[in-house]
């Protein structure tokens, strides 16, 4: 599978009416906003950039940098620890699921725009090619999508990192932290954690929460503190908006998809 097209193909009509209705409404109302010019910092996220969705992607981060400067998430998490605040405005671009065309289609265009990215991998996912094990896995991500995938393997990680890229948790499984123990949930984030810095030799400082809204897929006063005492330095959420200062453990994060337009940026970043 290579294209976003071919990714939706399992959508009922009810959600692509729904999508074309959602779009719509999104351009429409994008035309009387504007972006706040004051201190602030948006972390913009995606899942996958496929063939059919490069042109967007790239013109979706030359928009972004007109607009803001882009850093890398160690440095966000620092300036969001700061009790000097935000001075200026900032981007900071993640990815979730770790899929194959990250590399392909998705580095490229950072690297040669210069702009740093966080990918976040779910470590039971990376290198899965066998279809049986693919589909399983893909069940966890997108219910309506049973189309092999690629994943990024361990190659693909260090490729990401030796072009500047930061590599973070996304769990072992993918699973909602809600429906886990706190045993369990630490157990997630523990052997995630193990593998890439096992893999990678280096420390696996951020986590991001798989499907991550606060209250319906993680508990806001458990898990992020069990991040934090295992080591971690950020836990990012799916909530939208302004990231918090002194909220590392917190991270608000819009997201987006990379064929989208323009305007439903301006949209999202308005809010």
């Amino acid at each position: 599978m290579t294209t976003y097209r071919q990714f939706r193909a399992g959508e009922s009509p009810r959600e692509r009416v729904r999508t074309v209705i959602r779009d719509s409404a999104v351009n429409v109302l994008a035309k009387r906003r504007t972006v706040p010019l004051s201190n602030w910092i948006r972390f913009p996220y995606y899942h996958h950039v496929f063939d059919d969705q490069r042109v967007g992607f790239e013109a979706h981060l030359r928009w972004m940098k007109n607009l803001a400067t882009p850093v890398s998430l160690d440095d966000a998490v620092v300036m969001l620890a700061d009790d000097a605040g935000i001075d200026g405005r900032y981007f900071c671009v993640t990815f979730d699921d770790g899929y194959k065309n990250c590399i392909t289609n998705a580095l490229p265009i950072l690297a040669g725009l210069g702009i740093p990215a966080a990918f976040f991998i779910p470590v039971a996912f990376v290198g899965a090619g066998t279809e049986e094990r693919n589909i399983a896995l893909l069940g966890r991500i997108a219910a309506y999508d049973r189309s092999l995938t690629e994943f990024l393997d361990w190659d693909d990680c260090r490729r990401l990192l030796a072009e500047g890229m930061t590599i973070g948790s996304h769990s072992v499984s993918h699973p909602r932290l809600i429906d886990l123990s706190a045993s369990e949930v630490e157990h997630e984030l523990v052997a995630s954690k193990q593998a890439i810095e096992g893999q990678l030799g280096l420390e696996c400082r951020h986590f991001s929460c798989p499907k991550g809204r606060p209250g319906l897929d993680f508990v806001v006063d458990r898990d992020p503190h069990i991040a934090a005492q295992l080591g971690y330095r950020s836990f990012l959420t799916t909530q939208r908006g302004t990231a918090h200062q002194r909220l590392p453990m917190l991270v608000h994060r819009d997201h987006m998809v990379a064929s989208w337009s323009v305007d439903q940026l301006r949209y999202f970043f308005s809010r």
